[in-house]
């Protein structure tokens, strides 16, 4: 009989998440699988910034996660056992059902996945919702237009990262990120093919942003909120697009924070402000693994993880992502 670690939601957290909001759990892994089921082990999770938001009992895009029960999320794994023609064992697919080493689920819920053109875990962050985001975010929600100044935060992280790289594929002819730290602007770089790299943590975003965009620039793409939101207004062009895709910095904070109060320079730049939800935008992931696969292939897609070993370890990665201690995008993998 072979047993499964899962993860499960202990409380909720007030304000800050902690390890003891989370809890460790060894349960059954079913014997047999109903009609139209597969039984999957799981070899990589993910860990995403809008999990936080699922740890609260507030109404949402998505239900909250249940106390006592198993987290939720993207995974990869192997086809241990089917009841599907269509799925065998031994697939690799991708499903939802993530923070646990087995998953028993339909099969119309997971995806068969190609590992002869990337390896299984890619499909998790390139090819998989963050670079899906980061596709939709700059095609769709603020698209990029050849020759545009493009302002993208959080630029070091599992969706920045892949975005910069996308808005010089579309025709921008300057890409400017922010990220955390001398260690991770220098990346932005040396790896990821930025212009400019803004040090949030130096102080003074908005003169920093000045200085790289002298002429301000014409797309931003959220995942910050707050500081940055207001700093990317107050620099945004006439007619400018901003993809509001997240904002972590305002995750964790018991009230809700003050919102920008530059909002009327958009409304006199005419800008855009567009929220964005990868689920929206599913319809996309065939044109996106289209040109992404190619791009990864011949190396003008970079890409990094950050990986941290054991379904155990998973609350700990993702209090990293929280407080922005990946590089590229966050990753659990199970033995």
């Amino acid at each position: 009989m072979n047993l499964s670690r899962e993860i499960r939601l202990a409380a909720r957290p007030q304000g800050q998440p902690t390890a003891a909001d989370f809890a460790l759990a060894t349960v059954e892994v079913p014997g047999e699988i109903a009609d139209g089921q597969i039984l999957v082990r799981n070899t990589w999770m993910s860990v995403d910034p809008y999990m936080r938001g699922r740890m609260d009992d507030v109404p949402s895009y998505i239900p909250p996660f249940r106390l006592g029960a198993p987290l939720e999320g993207s995974a990869v794994g192997e086809v241990v056992a089917s009841n599907v023609p269509d799925v065998p064992v031994g697939a690799t697919v991708s499903h939802f059902l993530g923070w646990r080493e087995y998953a028993v689920l339909d099969a119309a819920a997971a995806t068969v996945v190609d590992t002869s053109v990337a390896p299984a875990d890619a499909y998790l962050g390139p090819l998989g919702a963050t670079g899906l985001t980061a596709y939709a975010a700059l095609t769709r929600t603020a698209p990029v237009r050849e020759g545009d100044v493009v302002f993208i935060s959080a630029a070091a992280g599992a969706v920045g990262s892949v975005a910069g790289q996308i808005a010089r594929e579309l025709g921008a002819s300057r890409v400017i990120g922010s990220a955390g730290g001398p260690a991770k602007t220098k990346k932005l770089l040396d790896t990821f093919g930025y212009d400019a790299a803004i040090d949030y943590r130096a102080g003074g975003l908005p003169e920093q942003l000045a200085q790289a965009a002298p002429d301000g620039v014409d797309v931003y793409l959220d995942s910050v909120g707050g500081d940055h939101l207001q700093a990317a207004i107050g620099a945004i062009r006439p007619g400018g697009r901003i993809a509001l895709v997240g904002a972590v910095s305002t995750y964790n904070s018991p009230t809700p924070p003050p919102g920008p109060d530059n909002l009327f320079q958009a409304a006199k730049q005419e800008a855009t402000l567009r929220g964005m939800l990868v689920t929206s935008h599913l319809d996309l992931f065939p044109e996106w693994i289209g040109r992404a696969v190619p791009l990864l292939a011949d190396g003008r897609l970079r890409t990094e993880q950050t990986v941290v070993d054991g379904v155990e370890r998973a609350p700990e990665a993702f209090l990293g992502v929280l407080r922005g201690a990946n590089t590229g995008k966050m990753l659990v993998r199970i033995p």
